[in-house]
């Protein structure tokens, strides 16, 4: 493994059936607040993101994935319910659930997408970049 491949974080579910590890950049993490994102989340999510080739599976024993429209899929444990990944289907690089990482240090919220569909009781006061929809690829570090 050369220096450009050593694993920059690891991350997993909370039963430990599914592992990941990721070799390169992470972008900050960004609140979506999509209506998805409250029913699979109780809220929003919190999502880093990183190149699909540099997210290797190494225990997949959990792990699923369910389309949840034509654009992305979403990864998640089978046995505990993790939600782990949402991984859009014609692009580069997948989002990653901030909380299944192992440490988060380094890592801050840098904004917040889908502000237009969020729950009513979640109140944005951080002064962060906020967008009604998507970001289209906006935030600094953001994959296409």
């Amino acid at each position: 493994m050369t220096d450009t491949q050593k694993t920059t974080a690891t991350g997993g579910c909370l039963c430990g059936a599914v592992r990941y590890e990721i070799t390169g950049p992470l972008r900050d993490v960004v609140n979506c607040h999509c209506g998805m994102c409250q029913k699979l989340h109780g809220s929003f999510g919190a999502h880093t993101k990183a190149l699909k080739k540099n997210i290797k599976i190494t225990r997949s024993d959990g792990l699923a994935f369910y389309k949840t429209s034509d654009v992305a899929e979403r990864g998640y444990c089978r046995d505990c319910g993790s939600s782990l990944f949402w991984q859009p289907i014609e692009l580069d690089a997948t989002g990653i659930l901030a909380g299944s990482l192992d440490d988060t240090s380094g890592l801050k919220t840098m904004g917040h997408i889908f502000v237009g569909e969020k729950a009513e009781f979640v109140e944005i006061t951080d002064g962060l970049p906020q967008f009604k929809a998507s970001s289209d690829g906006a935030f600094t570090g953001d994959y296409r």
